[in-house]
């Protein structure tokens, strides 16, 4: 393998590998535009220009082959010097908007221009004028004047999505990004563009003007809207609760895992976030009085609930649980422990399948909805949708006194009289969820939960892979984390679940769940553990876990 030197430190980089990918991998910071990492290199920009000894001519870092013996200097007179050249040709027809800018604060024209600009312009003629603010896809604002011209979105179009939406029209200083006539840029996986492009030239309509990014706080988690688990950042707005209409969450950004998502997230998932301050969040406790859900407390309804328990196991009558695959880990392995060893109950479905088939594909986006299926699979909950048939089946023909559901909407998977019959079947329903829907509104009790953005915890995606997810806001009103409300409730029937935090429950899984053995918060970081069935941590998972181990430890 060659060795280079890049700044004064000596490499050896995999043969192949360009002059900005070693510098990457060594830590040295490299300007770029046109280059990113998932994408094909076309050496466009040129504002990653370097200075390599014996080479007449500065070389561009993204397109230039690593050679043994290479010495590159990157913070040279001349690379700097360049790097202002080619920026202000950069920013000759550049309209100085960055007031009114979504970009400004997070782009790389304002980063590099303070950090190698700070030039007086030579610009004395108008600049050419381009179309702005214009729509070209459900989601994305195009403004041509701001495009520098780097086409990583069009390769992302071409390469990733492979939609090819995009390309560059007209030559010389008119050239101009624009749509193919007739198409738009509402591929599945559209709004990548946005988070690709360097300068403020697209722009999301959902974010757009909603609030300055930094004003947001940035918290690592994992996307719950399919059971791919892609890793993202949750952008939260706590420090000016009056913009962005008064909600919270501002919007979802992927996170890099070469694992799971590389740089990518569809955009059914960067939107699943919604119903986090929707209008239907559950977040006071409720009961049913005279046939109408009002407002309680926990105080009042905890007890009425342990009575109805304890009424049903004193005269042996069925208690049963529909738990759900949106849980996290922690959630439910305490509810099954509670419910194997305090009520009884050893059968607990947990899967509703919805009446038309999701859209899938063969790239990020899976048919299974929820977060967590392989997880409720491996704690050993029943996932197979029958199971809950029958369990409504069961109530329709009053063999349950009490049943706990919690978070499905039963309607979006069984015909409405079923679920009418097993829902008025059952004596007592306690319903434990987040949101309202239409089996909450015909439950006696309503046990508000969390969502996965306010506790901490871990999922299992499809691949058997565990990711932790982590608080990025505080739950709201009354909510509180199902293991948290199943834990309280074992507290007040006599047989304490010993949890604290979401890591005590997990510790307790990990000794109880084979699939989940060796694993710990510190091991799974960032990217996660993949786990099989026979309870062994895949070989290269197994040497990662100990390392993050030992290092947490030390």
């Amino acid at each position: 393998m060659p060795t280079i030197t890049i700044d004064g430190k000596e490499l050896t980089v995999e043969k192949g590998k360009t002059i900005i990918q070693a510098a990457d991998e060594a830590g040295i910071d490299i300007p770029r535009y046109c280059y990113h990492p998932g994408l094909s290199i076309v050496g466009q920009c040129r504002i990653c220009l370097v200075e390599v000894e014996k080479m007449p001519k500065l070389q561009v870092a993204c397109y230039t082959p690593v050679m043994d013996g290479m010495v590159v200097h990157t913070q040279s007179e001349r690379a700097r010097k360049g790097r202002k050249d080619v920026l202000e040709f950069l920013l000759v027809n550049h309209p100085i908007d960055c007031p009114v800018c979504d970009q400004a604060g997070e782009c790389f024209l304002q980063d590099y221009y303070m950090k190698f600009g700070l030039y007086d312009s030579k610009m004395l003629e108008d600049k050419n004028k381009k179309s702005k603010a214009v729509p070209i896809g459900k989601h994305i604002v195009l403004d041509s004047e701001r495009c520098i011209l780097c086409t990583r979105c069009i390769r992302f179009c071409d390469e990733v999505s492979k939609t090819n939406e995009l390309g560059i029209f007209h030559r010389g200083d008119h050239a101009e990004l624009l749509p193919y006539p007739g198409k738009t840029v509402d591929n599945p996986y559209s709004v990548n563009v946005v988070d690709i492009c360097p300068v403020g030239a697209l722009t999301e309509k959902d974010f757009r003007f909603r609030t300055r990014v930094w004003y947001l706080d940035e918290t690592n988690s994992v996307c719950t809207g399919c059971s791919t688990g892609c890793n993202i950042e949750v952008h939260t707005n706590k420090k000016r609760e009056y913009k962005n209409e008064g909600r919270r969450v501002t919007r979802l950004k992927p996170r890099f895992n070469k694992d799971v998502n590389e740089y990518w997230i569809c955009d059914e998932g960067r939107y699943s976030f919604t119903y986090v301050d929707a209008a239907d969040r559950l977040g006071v406790v409720m009961k049913r009085v005279k046939g109408e859900l009002q407002e309680s407390t926990w105080a009042e309804v905890m007890p009425e609930v342990l009575t109805a328990l304890q009424s049903a196991k004193e005269n042996n009558k069925r208690i049963a649980v529909l738990g759900s695959p949106k849980m996290t880990n922690e959630d439910l392995f305490a509810l099954k422990k509670f419910a194997s060893q305090t009520l009884g109950v050893s059968q607990m479905p947990v899967t509703v399948l919805p009446k038309e088939k999701p859209f899938s594909d063969d790239f990020l986006i899976r048919e299974d909805k929820n977060p967590n299926t392989k997880g409720a699979g491996y704690l050993g909950y029943d996932t197979d949708h029958k199971a809950t048939r029958k369990l409504l089946d069961d109530c329709a023909s009053g063999g349950v006194e009490l049943l706990i559901i919690f978070h499905h909407d039963l309607e979006a998977g069984f015909e409405t009289e079923l679920v009418k019959s097993a829902l008025s079947g059952a004596k007592t329903v306690v319903f434990v969820g987040s949101n309202a829907n239409t089996t909450s509104a015909r439950a006696t009790y309503i046990l508000p939960s969390c969502t996965y953005v306010e506790k901490e915890g871990t999922f299992t995606n499809f691949a058997g892979r565990v990711q932790k997810i982590n608080r990025a806001i505080e739950p709201l009103g009354d909510s509180l984390p199902e293991w948290t409300i199943i834990r309280n409730l074992s507290r007040k029937i006599g047989k304490a679940l010993a949890y604290f935090e979401a890591e005590d429950v997990f510790k307790d899984l990990t000794k109880n769940t084979a699939a989940f053995s060796g694993m710990s918060y510190s091991a799974i970081g960032d990217g996660g553990l993949v786990a099989e069935e026979n309870g062994k941590l895949k070989q290269g998972d197994a040497k990662a876990a100990a390392q993050k181990t030992e290092t947490a430890t030390a």
